[in-house]
C-alpha cells in the first residue's frame, strides 16, 4: 500500500466518523493541506487541482469551512495574511511567522500543559476557565536573517 493510499484510507475513516461522505473533493483537499501545511485558500486550490483540475474555488472554500469546523483542519489568521490552513489539530500548538518572508513554522506549547499560559485578572474582570492560548511569535526566519547579513539569534527576549 501507498503513502498516498494510507493516507486517503485514514482521511476517509475521519471523514466516516463526522457522518461526511467521502467525495474526491474532500480526498483533493485534505491531500493539498497536508501536503503544503500554512497555505491559504488558493494555494490549496492551485494544490488540489493538481489532482482534480475540475476542482472550482467555491467547492475548495466550502470543504475548507466543513473540515474546519469539524475540526479536521486548523485555520489560523496571522496579521497581514489571509487566513491559513493545516492538518495539524488537536495538540494546542502555536506558529511563528518572519515578518520577512511570511514562512510559518509550527511551535510546539510555550509552556506546560494546554492552555499553555495562565491570565492573570484585574479586580474588574469576570475570570473564564481558559482552553486555548493562541500564541503568534512574529520575528525574522534564519533565511532571510542569512539574506540580510543579521545574527542569528534564537532566543526568546522576555519583557
Amino acid at each position: 500500500m501507498t503513502d498516498h493510499t494510507a493516507e486517503q484510507q485514514a482521511w476517509a475513516a475521519a471523514l466516516h466518523a463526522h457522518g461526511r461522505r467521502v467525495t474526491k473533493q474532500r480526498l483533493a483537499v485534505l491531500a493539498a493541506v497536508q501536503h503544503n501545511p500554512h497555505s491559504p485558500a488558493e494555494g490549496i486550490l492551485a494544490a488540489a487541482r493538481q489532482e482534480l483540475p475540475e476542482l472550482t474555488a467555491q467547492s475548495v472554500y466550502v470543504v475548507l469551512s466543513d473540515l474546519t469546523d469539524l475540526q479536521m483542519l486548523n485555520r489560523f489568521e496571522p496579521p497581514h495574511s489571509p487566513a491559513l490552513y493545516e492538518t495539524r489539530v488537536g495538540d494546542n500548538h502555536h506558529h511563528a511567522v518572519c515578518i520577512s518572508c511570511s514562512k510559518v513554522e509550527d511551535v510546539d506549547c510555550a509552556v506546560g500543559h494546554a492552555p499553555c499560559l495562565t491570565p492573570h485578572w484585574n479586580e474588574n474582570s469576570k475570570p473564564m476557565t481558559i482552553q486555548i492560548a493562541d500564541v503568534l511569535y512574529q520575528g525574522i526566519c534564519q533565511d532571510c536573517q542569512a539574506k540580510q547579513q543579521l545574527p542569528v539569534n534564537t532566543s526568546v527576549t522576555q519583557k
